[in-house]
């Protein structure tokens, strides 16, 4: 039997989707899911939120290796500025993804991947050790944020969207594909709310809140599938074309839908 993928799993956990993402993790790795959690690194620490506190005992008593360094104090204690939105990352982010990479070095791992990690990663960490991260489109879908590229999938009146796992690099969310999947956004289910939307309300409209529940209930088999991949050896990071995960991930999708039903 070939030995599992050690990976080290980088968040801020500030939410419930980073937390049930890795609880999602840990209970396909129970069941023979050939990964290794090596290392959980947090750039907050205990104290600062409470959902990051519930993802860190979590860990914790998992028994798996936690590391955590706040880059809100690391920031303010070297006077560091913010970072602003299309403007250089300040030099401190440099520093502390160098003092990162130095507490992951501690850990032999295959694979980093990013998950609910707030923070654009820098050449200290993506040049010294082979990092994936998801984003919530297709590979030649809109760039940003989750809630940015709904609504511009929206603007658009896209049919579809999707998720993508991509190798980190300078490129933000464009870095080599990985993996993806694909799911409908625009169907007879939700044609009404497509009449309906209103783009005032935003991320309140109920369109929005349909393409986002949608993406949601893909975005856990999505990174199991991609870990399932890598582990078996039928991707490559980064491989040479990207990895369709659509029929596994449906497929997990409709297990979890009958798993909740019993």
């Amino acid at each position: 039997m070939s030995e599992p993928l050690r990976i080290a799993w980088l968040t801020t956990g500030r939410g419930e989707g980073s937390y049930g993402a890795l609880q999602y993790v840990l209970r396909e790795i129970s069941r023979g899911l050939p990964v290794q959690l090596a290392v959980v690194f947090v750039n907050r620490e205990p104290g600062e939120a409470a959902p990051t506190d519930r993802l860190m005992a979590m860990v914790r008593d998992a028994g798996i290796p936690l590391e955590t360094l706040s880059s809100r104090r690391f920031r303010k204690e070297r006077g560091g500025e913010r970072s602003r939105p299309g403007a250089p990352l300040p030099s401190w982010r440099r520093a502390f993804d160098e003092a990162v990479a130095e507490r992951l070095a501690r850990y032999g791992f295959d694979l980093g991947v990013l998950f609910g990690y707030m923070l654009i990663v820098t050449e200290p960490l993506f040049e010294r050790y082979r990092l994936i991260n998801d984003h919530p489109a297709l590979p030649d879908g809109p760039v940003g944020p989750y809630e940015e590229v709904i609504l511009e999938l929206i603007r658009q009146g896209a049919r579809e969207s999707g998720s993508m796992y991509h190798v980190v690099t300078a490129e933000v969310d464009r870095g080599p594909a990985v993996s993806f999947c694909r799911f409908p956004i625009r169907d007879e289910r939700n044609e009404e709310l497509w009449r309906g939307f209103d783009p005032a309300r935003g991320t309140d409209d109920p369109l929005y809140l349909d393409i986002r529940r949608r993406g949601l209930a893909r975005e856990r088999p999505f990174v199991v599938e991609t870990l399932r991949a890598i582990a078996e050896g039928r991707l490559a990071v980064p491989p040479a074309e990207p990895l369709d995960l659509t029929e596994r991930v449906e497929e997990r999708v409709r297990l979890d839908e009958a798993r909740s039903l019993r």
